[in-house]
């Protein structure tokens, strides 16, 4: 089987997860690899610390597995995926297994920095979102969903989100092969992109 790759980058609520998701709309079939899944584990952190640990920084993660299981996906090899606990800051016990398909999207901040992940990608996008809108998006995610606390949010966001944007995330936009202003709402840039998933799936 041969396994297509298609990267999906950009700021932290810039909206890769809609690109994503529609992407899947139109190859159910597709898998989804996460970078979120391979941070490192830093059970120490709560909203009263969380600048202790850079989150928005590439050691942050365990780069060297991710690698190793995209490719393998590649190469048409089943992997068993990490699974991560945002409320509790710690890799869970429990890994999925996660089957190759023709196409597999990969999800995350950073996968654009590291070069490694760069030459295995087929498709390199990066989702472009004005930084107040991403602010706004992170926010209310990280309120609802990680029990974080307003004031916790604005200090990470300041201290670690916005200068590691600046330093790992954005620069490293001139590798991407479409940038797509507005994410997945941007329905020109849509098209282009399911016309690759199109001509590489069918």
């Amino acid at each position: 089987m041969d396994v297509k790759l298609i990267g999906v980058t950009g700021g932290s609520g810039s909206g890769k997860s809609t690109v994503v998701r529609r992407i899947r709309e139109v190859q159910p079939a597709s898998v989804l690899v996460s970078q979120d899944n391979y941070y490192k584990s830093a059970p120490y952190i709560s909203n009263d610390n969380i600048t202790a640990y850079n989150f928005d920084h590439p050691d942050a993660f365990d780069m060297d597995l991710m690698v190793s299981n995209l490719t393998d996906l590649k190469d048409g090899k089943a992997v068993m995926m990490p699974q991560y606990d945002f409320v509790h800051h710690r890799r869970k016990d429990e890994k999925v297994l996660v089957e190759p398909e023709k196409l597999i999207i990969i999800d995350g901040l950073m996968i654009l920095y590291d070069r490694r992940i760069r030459d295995l990608l087929d498709l390199k996008l990066y989702v472009d979102t004005p930084p107040d809108i991403r602010f706004i998006r992170r926010l209310q995610r990280d309120i609802a969903e990680r029990g974080r606390t307003v004031e916790s949010v604005i200090e990470q966001y300041t201290k670690v989100v916005r200068p590691g944007h600046f330093s790992f995330i954005e620069p490293y936009r001139e590798f991407a092969d479409l940038i797509i202003p507005e994410g997945g709402y941007n329905e020109n840039a849509m098209q282009v992109i399911f016309s690759f998933v199109k001509s590489i799936c069918d």
